[in-house]
């Protein structure tokens, strides 16, 4: 299918995660991996307390998740698909939420990607009775469970490990 020729600019930059979403194959994939190199590094160069770090993990996920449900609401209505597949912001938000209680090392942050892309493809229930919802909140909830999942068990293996 053909993009529409009249975009909404924001919109579409951001549901591709500024053209992430672009590349191939797995753009899902690649926004989950955008998301966790982009929070790694402004982990390790602010050097921030872990309670800071929670705080604006938590604060860029919902973040994530505000902007992206209408922007994800406005190209889905563009594109005239459900849920396109280069529409990532839905992975970064699940992404950064599994991130939320993840230490900046680089084992930990590969074992919250780790996390969410194996919850992001199985959607466990309820994740993907989520998918059902209307528009953008369809295309973001899923993930956005996923990333909980992820999170619980993250905290769960760092607690006990």
């Amino acid at each position: 299918m053909s993009e529409p020729a009249a975009r909404t600019g924001w919109a579409w930059a951001v549901s591709t995660f500024f053209g992430v979403g672009r590349i191939k194959p797995g753009p899902g994939t690649w926004g989950s991996v955008a998301a966790a190199v982009l929070w790694f590094a402004v982990a390790r160069l602010t050097h921030p307390s872990p309670l800071l770090l929670h705080a604006a993990t938590a604060a860029a996920a919902l973040a994530a998740l505000a902007i992206g449900i209408p922007a994800a609401s406005v190209v889905e209505r563009e594109y005239g698909r459900e849920d396109p597949q280069f529409v990532v912001i839905d992975e970064v938000a699940g992404q950064l939420t599994a991130l939320v209680f993840c230490p900046p090392t680089a084992i930990y942050a590969l074992l919250a990607l780790l996390l969410f892309r194996i919850f992001d493809i199985t959607k466990p229930w309820p994740a993907r009775q989520l998918e059902n919802l209307h528009g953008g909140s369809g295309i973001m909830m899923d993930d956005m469970a996923a990333g909980m999942y992820a999170l619980l068990v993250f905290a769960l293996i760092h607690h006990w490990r």
